[in-house]
């Protein structure tokens, strides 16, 4: 599913701002994207990116500024007065004409601010929390996606019932129907020769006819699915069913092909085009389903 959430702090003169973002994935990809000072803290937080969500692409984007006195950078004094003797002796000039911007500029003058454990630790502390607290916005934003999709799914679980409860109603009369115009056509060709038929023949050509179309079980699995379909989405324990929904669709399809190769019959072929397609919208939507 689609989602969005942001959350924003401070800590001892440090902001931060930290942005989730997710797309449809079928599976769970977690992309954490950090200052380079904060880097280490990339397998922590993807965890807790795992703990709250288990289907869609997953981006976190961590922004960091430091307004404080550590953030500054110490200016190794040695190096500058080395640096600033060569340049004088290259001009052959005071080292209080050289150039102090372009001394700065020079490698090993400025060195980055230290202790990297203390600032990496009051990271962790003041990030954890925004994360979760962006967690829950996307999550929300989610459940509320998630709702009209149940909604829709629905829907479509419905059409599938009302189609196959058709079908169910006329599988009865394929047989029959067969056995009146076997029995017609062969009448007819028995007259014609001055002939009796063999009813014992016929009757073998119907079993073996009502066997080969013999749907009943299929119509009973493709209802079971459709049920247990309606569970999960009535479902309100938070539990990830996205994967077994998307098992079921896969059943649903499978019952459906089945029924469509043993239907010989027009209407029942129409109707069963109908459920595919709606099976097929329901494949689509719920890739999108946590």
């Amino acid at each position: 599913m689609t989602g969005f959430g942001d959350a924003s702090g401070s800590r001892d003169g440090c902001l931060y701002n930290v942005e989730v973002r997710s797309v449809n994935n079928k599976y769970l990809k977690c992309t954490v994207r950090l200052p380079e000072r904060l880097q280490t803290l990339e397998p922590e937080l993807e965890q807790l990116l795992r703990a709250k969500v288990s289907r869609g692409s997953v981006v976190l984007t961590i922004g960091y500024s430091e307004q404080n006195e550590k953030a500054a950078y110490t200016v190794n004094t040695g190096a500058l007065k080395a640096y600033a003797k060569q340049i004088a002796k290259v001009k052959e000039c005071d080292i209080e004409e050289v150039d102090v911007e372009l001394l700065m500029n020079l490698p090993g003058v400025l060195e980055a601010p230290g202790d990297d454990e203390s600032r990496l630790a009051d990271a962790r502390k003041a990030i954890k929390p925004l994360v979760e607290l962006a967690l829950e916005h996307l999550i929300s934003m989610r459940a509320r996606e998630g709702s009209a999709l149940s909604s829709d799914l629905s829907t479509h679980l419905a059409f599938i019932g009302d189609r196959l409860k058709q079908i169910e109603e006329i599988a009865p009369g394929v047989s029959s129907d067969y056995e009146k115009r076997l029995k017609a056509r062969m009448d007819s060709l028995m007259s014609e020769f001055d002939v009796q038929s063999d009813q014992a023949e016929i009757i073998r050509e119907i079993a073996v006819y009502a066997e080969k179309t013999d749907i009943a079980e299929e119509i009973a699995r493709l209802g079971e699915h459709l049920v247990h379909f309606g569970e999960l989405l009535e479902n309100n324990d938070d539990r990830p069913m996205g994967r077994t929904m998307d098992f079921l669709a896969q059943e649903l399809l499978r019952e459906a092909n089945t029924i469509a190769s043993k239907s010989p019959d027009a209407t029942m072929s129409r109707l069963i085009v109908e459920i595919k397609g709606a099976i097929d919208r329901i494949k689509e939507q719920v890739q999108n389903a946590e």
